[in-house]
């Protein structure tokens, strides 16, 4: 039995184990993979308060330490269920492990979303990529394409621009969505070229990504571009599934829970990318993690 099980040791998930550690709670946060989430993969957060500079894995381990120096026992497995109400709830894990607690935090964060073309899976690892920090020195030297037009697609092709010999940016619109900032510097650099209005429609390569076909959304016309990498940055989907008997899910699968991180059921609470929101970065996550713990303590204490 602990007080607080809270799903996910993501930014939001160990945030909201610190809170409850200092509020005299006991708390336990489960993980399936490992333990920081995505921020584990970019190289430099320069947009945490108070923190210039600091590589994503530095910051999840700081935040790993903090929560499990207060007490937070941080466990690995895989949620398949959660059942209960009110004073006490059973969440099971893959390999039929239970866990009983009080209180429920869902902070599962988000996955990359897929293309959702022909071949793609079975060329992953083979020239397709969800993370240019992770895999882009395997193709250093090479000609590579970024997929997307935000903010983790700008950076991706300023990073991979540093050790690539081109890089291609496709992006499905005429503008950005990222910072006008990297914009302008992919802009001064000589080796990235803009593919503007066009989508990613076709990977060729048998064993081994060679090129993908692109596709003008305006003229329909088709361009072949011959590269040994495609880092996919098209957003992130939840991964919300095995909640949806639990708690209310929205058009895209995210958990409905507002600022206060309620999601409508009692005991249960949705903190950081999982939940909808409209912006969603480490401060939000934080944020919701102190949120999402404040009020479980509280719902405990009114039990």
């Amino acid at each position: 039995m602990t007080d607080i099980l809270i799903i996910g040791a993501g930014t939001a998930g160990l945030t909201a184990g610190i809170y409850a550690a200092r509020a005299g709670k006991s708390a336990t946060v489960l993980e399936s993979t490992v333990y920081g989430g995505q921020i584990i993969n970019t190289p430099d957060i320069e947009n945490y308060p108070g923190i210039a500079h600091i590589s994503g894995f530095d910051f999840a381990q700081r935040l790993y330490e903090q929560a499990t120096a207060l007490g937070v026992k941080v466990e690995y497995g895989t949620v398949t269920s959660i059942k209960g109400a009110g004073a006490e709830f059973t969440v099971t894990a893959a390999g039929n492990k239970a866990y009983s607690c009080r209180a429920v935090i869902l902070a599962t964060g988000a996955k990359n979303r897929r293309l959702g073309i022909d071949r793609e899976e079975l060329l992953v690892g083979k020239g397709i990529s969800y993370c240019a920090t992770c895999d882009g020195m395997f193709f250093r030297g090479k000609d590579a394409a970024v997929n997307g037009g935000g903010n983790t697609a700008l950076g991706d092709a300023l990073y991979l621009a540093g050790i690539c010999r081109k890089v291609y940016v496709i992006h499905r619109r005429d503008q950005f969505r990222g910072a006008e900032t990297d914009v302008e510097k992919l802009k001064e650099l000589g080796n990235v070229e803009f593919v503007l209005n066009s989508t990613v429609t076709r990977l060729n390569g048998e064993t081994k990504l060679e090129s993908i076909d692109v596709t003008d959304k305006n003229t329909r016309e088709v361009r072949t571009i011959p590269v040994s990498a495609l880092f996919v940055a098209i957003g992130q989907e939840p991964d919300n599934g095995a909640f949806a008997d639990l708690v209310k899910l929205d058009a895209r699968g995210y958990i409905a829970a507002g600022e206060d991180c309620r999601t409508g059921r009692e005991g249960v609470f949705a903190a950081g990318d999982c939940r909808t929101k409209t912006l969603r970065q480490l401060t939000t996550a934080a944020a919701d993690g102190a949120v999402a713990a404040t009020a479980a303590c509280e719902y405990i204490d009114r039990l």
